[in-house]
């Protein structure tokens, strides 16, 4: 175990003896360091949280602050965070808060670029990336494998679909459908069609992604009724799991999908 002299551990964390802790560093109460974590210089993690085998938090980063929330009144909430992620400089990433479960989530192998913001209650799935200057309400939902472009918003509680891109400059204030690339602002996010390069990148076969592309067309690019096109897309296209995954998050939706 490497602890810099200047850092500040509280009696109650438990570190590793493979992990390593930087200059001026400060661990507060109750928080776990597993094996391999690189905590670098100038870094917070708060309280109450828990960081998987070897991730890596940068400089200037805070992580595991008291949620923003006005109905937190200091209760016992946690975070935690699995293994290989990568939290950069000067990002943010809060605790639970009781009306959310009492816990935010950073899946495996994320990567929260600097300046991102993470807020309490968030569940990231394993492999997100989050662009620099990307914020997160509280609640929100982000699926496996999904990319957040820089300098978005996205309002509490929404979802994001696995493996979906949102461009930057971007606001969400409803659900962004797995598997689909979309920009733009809240009153109206432009969804282009499947994230065909993100699929690729991820080994989907080209009929998979072709199957995305017809469901898509039948979903988003119509006016009629969402119980009507969801049907005809399931008629379809209803053999294909992933296009049977869209279906399920559409109908699942409580705060709406955009098409």
């Amino acid at each position: 175990m490497t602890i810099h002299p200047t850092a500040v551990i509280d009696s109650s964390a438990v570190i590793d003896p493979t992990a390593e802790v930087g200059a001026y560093a400060i661990i507060g109460p109750r928080v776990v360091v597993g094996p391999g974590v690189e905590i670098r210089p100038h870094a917070l993690i708060d309280k109450d949280t828990t960081i998987g085998r070897g991730s890596r938090i940068f400089s200037f980063a805070s992580v595991g602050a008291d949620p923003q929330d006005l109905k937190y009144q200091g209760e016992r909430t946690s975070l935690l965070i699995g293994e290989n992620v990568t939290i950069r400089e000067s990002a943010t990433v809060h605790r639970g808060t009781r009306g959310g479960g009492g816990v935010t989530v950073i899946g495996d192998g994320c990567l929260i670029m600097a300046t991102v913001h993470v807020a309490h209650d968030c569940r990231l799935g394993p492999g997100v990336i989050m662009s620099s200057y990307a914020v997160l309400a509280g609640h929100i939902t982000i699926g496996e494998g999904a990319i957040i472009g820089g300098l978005t918003a996205i309002h509490q509680f929404c979802r994001v679909g696995v493996h979906a891109f949102l461009g930057g400059f971007s606001g969400l204030s409803k659900d962004l459908p797995p598997y689909m690339a979309a920009a733009g602002d809240t009153r109206r996010p432009i969804i282009s069609g499947p994230n065909v390069i993100g699929l690729r990148r991820r080994g989907v076969p080209q009929e998979t992604i072709d199957a995305l592309k017809g469901a898509y067309l039948i979903i988003c690019r119509n006016n009629r009724p969402l119980a009507d096109v969801l049907a005809e897309a399931e008629t379809e296209y209803g053999s294909v799991p992933e296009v049977r995954t869209i279906l399920d998050f559409y109908r699942s939706s409580e705060r709406g999908v955009w098409r």
